[in-house]
């Protein structure tokens, strides 16, 4: 409220005039990193952005004693490439990583099945090796799971599990029958 000219006032109590801010101008996407096009890039190697991805390394630990390892395999190799697996699950459907994320990841592998095939324990084993430090590890293991696959339900992947090669993106194409 503003002060009668007649009352006396201390300069300090004197009402100060308003900052008056320009009308600001219009903005540009013009930093190096930024897209042009309304539609993400999709490939290898680009990665599937979405929120709090981070979360899936904390989810991840919760299955560190229900994780069943091959002699060879390392438990922090194993949690970060299903945690990556699972985040870019969580983020095909537009949502932070949630324990049913890990489930599928986890699943996918046959980490925590003690009767997973042995063909499947071997090229888990080959393809987990240091996930935990090299993010080219990282990339190839989310690369490899085919989007279909992601978009299944964890009992899906349970009762499929036998099926891993076809669900891993593994399994050869058929080939046209021989015309006679």
């Amino acid at each position: 409220m503003t002060q009668p000219s007649f009352v006396p006032i201390t300069e300090a109590d004197q009402v100060r005039p308003s900052l008056r801010l320009s009308v600001s101008e219009g903005w540009t996407a013009d930093r190096p990193a930024e897209l042009q096009i309304p539609v993400r890039p999709q490939g290898r190697s680009h990665g599937t952005p979405g929120p709090d991805q981070g979360f899936a390394l904390s989810l991840a630990r919760r299955f560190e004693d229900k994780l069943v390892l091959a002699p060879s395999e390392v438990a922090d190799d194993v949690l970060v490439g299903c945690a990556m697996v699972a985040s870019r699950r969580s983020a095909l459907f537009g949502r932070a990583p949630s324990v049913y994320d890990l489930e599928v990841a986890l699943g996918l592998w046959g980490f925590c099945d003690p009767n997973a095939p042995a063909e499947l324990v071997e090229r888990r084993t080959e393809a987990f090796r240091s996930a935990a430090h090299h993010y080219t590890v990282q990339r190839s293991i989310v690369d490899s799971v085919p989007e279909a696959t992601l978009r299944l339900t964890p009992a899906e992947v349970r009762d499929r599990a036998a099926d891993w090669p076809n669900l891993l993106g593994l399994a050869a194409p058929a080939e046209p029958a021989a015309e006679h």
